[in-house]
């Protein structure tokens, strides 16, 4: 491992929780002029996922930044002229598309990777990409079925065999056709002068090591590992080459590094006001979450309804730079149904309420039900705002 030298600067909580808003585009006026690619390169990637509740995460993230944009927007964004491209990331993310060379280590492991958890029958592989080449962009349905059966996991020698060009990098998804993938032939679909696997691994590294370091603000090892899912010792190989700085933060406990662009200014300007996806990168790793803002939040989803404590799709509110409460929500024709809030105190009922009111408009509801409320006496507060914003 390399040696690191001492750290030259030390932050408090309160200016890493601040260079970390910024980072991720929650402080100061959001550029709007670069829209949804601007975010999605200030951000460096977006997890999809297929739970839809307001909208889908990856429309989720632009909002939360720039406010009301355009669902199609979004989408046009993401999947039109090859600005971006879908792959493994954080988790199935979408990618700036000049980041294409910098996954080349990912594609070399996925074809070195001796097991695989689906059986790949012999001669689909080829069968899909001549099938590609002659009559695509198609989807997994119009290249054979995606399934042999209903099950969601029990996929089709055709659809494991598109899945795997995918992450060799032979195939990209070019679209989302009512959510799914539409594919082609990578030499088709991203430019040239980005179509190369010429960069060896710790270049590659060296790269989203950095990219990390940026979208974060300032961050330790393993959030900066996180970010793109890489490992510990990836990290360690390549930090001290990776432009990022050493600080330490009061109260950490622990190393961390700093975007040295991030320090040169402190960070001011507006906060937003905003439910946040589960999925947004700024509270993707919970401990994180918890060392910045002191908000322990867990995605319910996948948890057995009788068991869960903030509801199925529970979105934190963000407001004034702090995690402020969370919110269930639901939509029920033109309203949208707080099923479930929880308020960090009854100063935070204005601020959820203007995020209620705010999401409502973007998807396009005229009003807003509250139909539990985790402290009862805050009930009235949150109802008697919403209620003046809505009127």
């Amino acid at each position: 491992m390399t040696t690191l030298p001492p750290p030259a600067t030390e932050l408090s909580a309160d200016e890493a929780r601040r260079l970390a808003l910024r980072a991720q585009g929650f402080l100061g006026a959001p550029d709007r002029r670069a829209g949804v690619r601007g975010v999605l390169r200030h951000l460096g990637a977006v997890q999809l996922d297929t739970i839809s509740v307001l909208a889908r995460s990856h429309e989720l993230v632009p909002y939360a930044r720039l406010g009301a944009v355009g669902r199609r927007t979004v989408d046009d964004a993401y999947w039109t002229d090859t600005h971006a491209f879908e792959y493994w990331s954080h988790a199935a993310c979408i990618l700036p598309i000049e980041e294409w060379p910098h996954f080349a280590f990912r594609r070399r492991a996925y074809r070195n990777r001796p097991h695989w958890n689906h059986h790949l029958p012999d001669g689909d592989y080829d069968r899909v990409v001549k099938q590609l080449r002659t009559e695509g962009p198609l989807t997994a349905t119009d290249l054979g079925g995606a399934k042999k059966t209903s099950e969601w996991w029990d996929w089709s020698g055709t659809k494991v065999a598109v899945e795997r060009a995918l992450m060799y990098g032979e195939v990209v998804c070019v679209e989302r056709r009512g959510w799914k993938r539409v594919y082609d032939l990578a030499e088709r679909a991203v430019p040239a002068a980005l179509l190369h696997d010429d960069l060896d691994d710790t270049e590659c590294l060296r790269r989203l090591v950095r990219l990390a370091g940026q979208s974060l603000g300032v961050g330790t090892r393993a959030d900066i590992a996180d970010y793109h899912r890489l490992k510990a010792e990836q990290v360690d190989a390549v930090i001290a080459d990776s432009g990022l700085v050493p600080v330490t933060v009061q109260g950490w406990g622990r190393p961390a590094w700093a975007d040295p662009a991030a320090l040169e200014t402190p960070p001011r300007g507006r906060h937003r006001t905003t439910l946040l996806s589960p999925f947004d990168s700024l509270i993707w790793e919970r401990a994180r979450t918890e060392r910045i803002f002191g908000f322990t939040h867990r995605l319910e989803a996948y948890v057995p309804k009788q068991k869960r404590v903030h509801g199925y799709f529970a979105m934190p509110v963000l407001a004034g730079g702090r995690l402020v409460g969370r919110v269930d929500p639901a939509r029920e024709g033109r309203t949208l149904v707080a099923k479930q809030v929880t308020l960090v105190g009854r100063k935070a009922a204005p601020a959820v309420a203007q995020a209620l009111v705010e999401a409502a408009s973007w998807v396009d509801c005229t009003d807003v039900r509250v139909e539990r409320v985790e402290t009862p006496e805050l009930r009235e507060p949150l109802t008697r705002e919403l209620a003046r914003l809505l009127a």
